[in-house]
């Protein structure tokens, strides 16, 4: 995969995660992208796709979809979908459960865990690294993989 940019972020608090997520929300691009979500268990991909969602616009409770793999949401603005690899383990679950077709779809698509599912996902427009440290503090790499992802870089 070629990195075509990327940027270096430290949250020191929860505060700026949620910063970061209504940052990238508020690019009309993002509402086609795929992100791809990566860290160990803990992290903080979840947090962020739940900043991510709620910044878009989903009211309420954002459950993590690491048992159902997907969630998905329609918004004003369009679809989101919200996967969780985690747990998967077959490759033919993801013929059965449509996921060619919601990829192939408009909307954007977050992907937790998208190493569980290698071969199958394209190519992310954006990949974000979230490395945890010391206490709440994450070292943040987002990634432009794509002239999109480049456009949510900016």
């Amino acid at each position: 995969m070629t990195i075509l940019g990327s940027r270096t972020l430290h949250w020191a608090t929860e505060a700026d995660c949620d910063a970061t997520a209504r940052s990238l929300a508020a690019l009309p691009p993002l509402r086609k992208a795929f992100i791809e979500l990566h860290g160990p268990l803990g992290a903080g991909k979840t947090t962020f796709a739940r900043h991510l969602l709620h910044a878009l616009g989903v009211a309420g409770r954002v459950k993590s979809p690491t048992y159902a793999v997907m969630e998905p949401y329609e918004l004003p603005g369009g679809s989101v979908w919200h996967f969780d690899f985690y747990r998967f383990n077959d490759p033919q679950e993801w013929e059965d459960a449509g996921f060619r077709d919601i990829f192939a779809s408009p909307g954007l698509k977050l992907a937790e865990w998208p190493e569980k599912a290698v071969g199958l996902l394209p190519v992310p427009d954006l990949r974000v690294d979230i490395e945890p440290l010391e206490g709440e503090t994450r070292r943040v790499t987002l990634a432009a993989c794509t002239p999109l992802g480049l456009e949510l870089l900016a």
